[in-house]
């Protein structure tokens, strides 16, 4: 993949070595910031949120391969989704991307290592431990940078329908659900976030051919690899449906492939279709 060639977003905030990112609503941990501020001169932002300014992307290009990585990818889905919004006479609001090390404060409570990458609609803002990529490599047996891009990618989805309404009609039908139908509107949810993941990687190609040999395979592997009947099966040697949240493999491979495949939204609808 060549991901160089993609923009590099200024959205990314780097938390790593901070201690739980230090949160900052209030407290004696907020006066202890100010007063270090104070003293040393430095902006107080900087000690909050391991950069200079919310959304600042400081580190200079090659200091950090993997920041550079997440920071070139983010900028790809931005220039796409921005294009694509631009095109249906919308504006594309850019997400920010947290970088953290075991856990860190959001919106949206605190993010664990544990939960994997995640995205906060909260405060629209995808969450990240880069341990996790070591993981999908060797836990999960799915290397390689494009299955890398396609997580970012995935929880770039997840704002798009956020920033559609997707995501808040969808919590309002799951709060009068009960949980088996409550865990499969969430699955749709997530299979549409894969197809427009694929969105994202089919329009950025024709626009900046980025691809590799073997890329698109890699992608397809990391999403049968977080398949819930797949995890399922590993971690407790049982499959149970009715308690799938994300989507099988097979449907995970599917939808992803079906947005990169015909690069249109509409095609991915996972709401008003019978069979996923």
């Amino acid at each position: 993949m060549r991901w160089q060639d993609l923009k590099r977003s200024t959205n990314v905030q780097d938390r790593r070595g901070m201690r739980g990112g230090i949160p900052v609503t209030g407290g004696i941990g907020l006066v202890v910031v100010l007063v270090i501020a104070a003293l040393t001169g430095v902006n107080p932002l900087q000690l909050l949120g391991g950069g200079a300014e919310p959304g600042a992307e400081s580190a200079p290009a090659g200091a950090d391969p993997m920041r550079d990585f997440v920071s070139h990818v983010l900028g790809g889905t931005e220039e796409t989704w921005s294009a694509l919004f631009r095109e249906s006479g919308q504006t594309y609001r850019e997400p920010s991307l947290v970088l953290f090390s075991g856990y860190t404060s959001s919106a949206c409570g605190t993010g664990q290592s544990a939960m994997g990458p995640f995205y906060c609609p909260l405060d629209q803002t995808v969450y990240i431990d880069l341990s996790f990529y070591d993981d999908l490599k060797t836990r999960f047996q799915a290397p390689g940078d494009f299955a890398q891009a396609y997580v970012i990618a995935h929880e770039v989805g997840h704002h798009v329908q956020n920033l559609l309404g997707t995501m808040e009609q969808v919590q309002q039908l799951r709060s009068r659900q009960g949980e088996a139908e409550a865990n499969s509107m969430s699955v749709r949810l997530e299979l549409q976030a894969d197809c427009y993941a694929g969105l994202w990687a089919h329009h950025t190609e024709r626009a900046k051919p980025i691809l590799e040999s073997g890329d698109v395979e890699e992608a397809l592997g990391a999403a049968s690899a977080i398949g819930d009947d797949r995890l399922q099966r590993q971690t407790q040697g049982t499959i149970v449906p009715e308690s799938f949240t994300h989507g099988t493999s097979e449907q995970r491979v599917r939808w992803f492939r079906r947005g990169l495949e015909t690069g249109d939204a509409k095609a991915c609808d996972t709401f008003n279709t019978g069979t996923l």
